[in-house]
């Protein structure tokens, strides 16, 4: 008698084990986000506006800053070919970053410090002051981005941020540049040196 209360006790524990499993899963699946819309837009924009069809990049500031949310998208491929942490505007509230990633505020403003979102073509390349030297201009395509240029929000690098996801912890915010690392902005430099035609960046919520 026993020993049938043991095995059943056993298999109301592994029952339970698997449904907190499953539920688990079940949660962190509906926590990743499906980007296949977003490549596919970018891909039919790419071929309309001539710019390069190898790959673009998508920027999601829907996830927490210490996360990876910078993507390269091989368009031959159909897959993400690399992902790196990238900074978001501090909308002039400089103090530590602690919640503001799920805060994420867009501005389109002169001075506003905010990030932008919508479509950008990467532009000319030059100096900058920060990280290893080099900038890409941003021109903005859309009405939430379109004074881009004015505002100099540029694709460039910095040293206070980190090559690797930092979670839980906060990348730090820039004044409104997608500023990543400088081992990755070596990466996206080489890559972008390589192209004929402009390439797509894409900043989404």
């Amino acid at each position: 008698m026993k020993m049938i209360q043991k095995l059943m006790l056993l298999f109301v524990l592994i029952f339970w084990s698997c449904t907190i499993n499953g539920k688990k899963s079940d949660v962190e699946a509906e926590e990743k986000r499906d980007y296949q819309h977003f490549h596919k837009e970018a891909r039919a924009f790419c071929k309309a506006q001539n710019f390069n069809e190898d790959y673009y990049f998508l920027v999601d500031f829907n996830v927490h800053s210490g996360k990876d949310r910078f993507f390269i998208y091989d368009f031959k491929t159909n897959k993400i070919s690399n992902t790196n942490l990238v900074t978001h505007g501090s909308c002039d509230k400089f103090e530590a970053n602690e919640t503001k990633w799920e805060k994420v505020k867009f501005s389109n403003e002169n001075n506003s410090h905010c990030s932008s979102k919508g479509k950008y073509k990467i532009g000319k390349r030059d100096y900058s002051s920060w990280g290893i030297k080099i900038k890409y201009w941003l021109h903005g395509l859309e009405a939430t981005n379109s004074n881009a240029v004015e505002r100099v929000v540029v694709l460039h690098s910095w040293e206070a941020v980190g090559n690797k996801e930092i979670y839980p912890e906060y990348s730090p915010l820039s004044w409104g540049c997608p500023a990543v690392s400088d081992a990755f902005m070596e990466l996206l430099d080489a890559k972008l040196r390589q192209t004929q035609k402009p390439v797509l960046l894409w900043i989404i919520e």
